[in-house]
């Protein structure tokens, strides 16, 4: 039992929304949906109903512990050399493939099959309290009655991402005939921060939603027929059997240790077992002894970053398709075979094609009855494709499998595309000592073990853990959040590292996470974005 509630996500609308559900006597499912519903409207290239996610749920009371995973899947349709001829290169922190016209990424050939929605009516049946339409209502309403465009938002529309060779976001939203009317002014100019985004369109699909009473009218009913026929008329690849055979999967979690503290996150295809191994190796290293953002320490994380890499490049994808050696690489005498490289000096190198910042949400939730959630859900990046009269735009995950047959993460039909969602709960004894995830694709493993680090080795409270300067290293060069000093740099440099500065005093996935001392919660959003937190006494 706790002494209160905690709720933290990016978007303050839908904490909002969660915490008004915890202060009604809601569990803390019951909050993470509600919020989820919520940031599916008011951040709607980052999550939504045509997206997909993975969800921990820890209730002690009722013998509990499980990742309810509502992947994507690729269409029936999808073939593993569909694209092969079509291939550019990769980008650079290895998230996604390149293709020629970038037609894995914006447009109806670019999605997968939604999952969203059937994930969250699973968690409500299985795990929550409330009534399904009452949990879809605040999403409703800001749909339709509107909510003001927020900095990350519009930071997020307005980024160049040409360079990478990827389709900028602004080029999705005009996609569609509901984005230019939903994103965009009657003279064509993008909407500011602090306009009022409304979108009707999605209002009454929620609302279509909520009367239906469950998910059916979306997979089986009048939706899915609207969303196959728009499919087929447009050159995608989901067809109505793609929506009527979708079904949610259920797993364990996986299980790792760092320096006593017992640490559960997703397994595959999902990237909690990743960022495990990273704790793993490190958990060799007297990173306390250490300065935190000294050259000493930001050499060491990137080394160690770089050899998860390796393993998660290597071995990632769909265990139902492929094997993922998880016990091998989650082993202590792997980890300290890779942190024993480091030490002797070795450098390790990422391979990637020749040839940032990803799209995706999280809530962490911990209720009084001791109930916690860690919910990492996403469009994986927008597809810009809308269906005329629904409002919310399909996933765009086509665009991150190995066009390549034969690789971890190739294509197939009805394959799971690797997540790099890594959804945790760390606990001290028996208890949930932490609740903590981030969006960022590849960048979320590492941003995540930074923040454990930050409370285990160096005592941080949650604030300052989610908000320290962080390092990233998925690819050959070390990027550095533009608040680790410029003298680290050039000692870096001057020992042969190549390393990039973010503009961004806070960079790198986004951390939301909640902490737990003595029965007392509190949480602390990124100020990367927008969110915060509420707890509930």
């Amino acid at each position: 039992m706790n002494r209160n509630a905690t709720i933290v996500a990016p978007q303050p609308e839908a904490v909002e929304a969660g915490a008004e559900v915890l202060e009604r006597g809601g569990n803390a499912i019951d909050a993470a949906l509600a919020c989820a519903f919520v940031q599916g409207v008011v951040d709607p290239q980052m999550c939504g109903i045509g997206g997909f996610g993975s969800m921990q749920v820890y209730m002690p009371e009722r013998g509990i512990h499980e990742m309810l995973e509502f992947y994507a899947l690729a269409p029936s349709a999808a073939k593993p050399d569909m694209w092969l001829d079509k291939l550019l290169g990769q980008s650079r922190d290895g998230f996604g493939f390149i293709l020629e016209n970038n037609i894995s990424e914006i447009g109806y050939l670019a999605c997968c099959t939604p999952a969203s929605l059937k994930g969250y009516e699973r968690a409500l049946k299985d795990y929550g309290t409330w009534d399904w339409g009452d949990l879809i209502a605040p999403a409703i309403k800001y749909a339709e009655e509107g909510f003001k465009i927020r900095p990350h938002m519009h930071w997020y529309w307005t980024k160049d991402q040409s360079s990478d060779g990827q389709i900028n976001t602004l080029d999705k939203l005009r996609y569609s005939q509901t984005g230019q009317r939903v994103y965009f002014r009657s003279d064509g100019k993008l909407r500011e921060v602090g306009e009022i985004l409304s979108n009707p369109d999605l209002g009454r699909t929620l609302r279509r939603i909520a009367e239906s009473g469950s998910s059916d009218i979306f997979y089986h009913g009048e939706i899915a027929e609207q969303i196959a026929a728009d499919f087929a008329a447009n050159g995608g690849l989901i067809a109505l059997e793609d929506l009527a055979q979708y079904e949610i999967t259920k797993a364990s979690p996986v299980w790792g240790s760092y320096r006593g503290h017992r640490i559960a996150s997703s397994p595959p295809p999902g990237s909690g077992f990743p960022m495990i191994e990273l704790l793993h190796i490190l958990e060799h290293f007297d990173l306390a002894a250490m300065k935190h953002g000294s050259t000493e320490y930001v050499r060491t994380l990137f080394e160690a970053m770089k050899r998860m890499t390796i393993d998660k490049d290597k071995h990632m994808g769909d265990p139902a398709y492929v094997d993922v050696p998880v016990d091998e690489l989650l082993s202590k005498e792997h980890a300290a075979e890779l942190a024993a490289q480091i030490k002797r000096g070795e450098r390790a190198s990422v391979e990637r094609l020749d040839m940032s910042q990803r799209d995706t949400t999280h809530i962490s939730v911990v209720d009084k009855q001791g109930n916690a959630v860690a919910l990492t859900h996403s469009l994986g990046s927008p597809s810009g494709a809308i269906t005329e009269g629904l409002g919310f735009m399909y996933n765009g995950l086509m665009s991150r499998f190995d066009p390549r047959p034969g690789k971890a993460a190739s294509i197939a039909p009805r394959k799971r595309r690797a997540s790099s969602a890594a959804p945790t709960i760390v606990f001290e004894g028996e208890n949930p000592s932490i609740v903590i995830g981030a969006p960022g694709g590849s960048y979320i493993a590492p941003t995540v073990a930074q923040g454990i680090i930050n409370m285990i080795d160096f005592d941080m409270n949650i604030h300052a853990a989610v908000s320290a300067p962080r390092l990233v290293g998925v690819s050959n060069s070390i990027d550095i959040c533009n608040r680790i000093r410029r003298s680290v740099a050039e000692e870096l440099r001057g020992q042969g590292y190549e390393v990039l500065r973010s503009p961004q005093a806070y960079a790198f996935a986004a951390l939301h996470g909640i902490r737990i001392t003595d029965g007392v919660s509190s949480g602390a959003a990124d100020p990367q974005r927008d969110g915060m937190a509420i707890s509930v006494d």
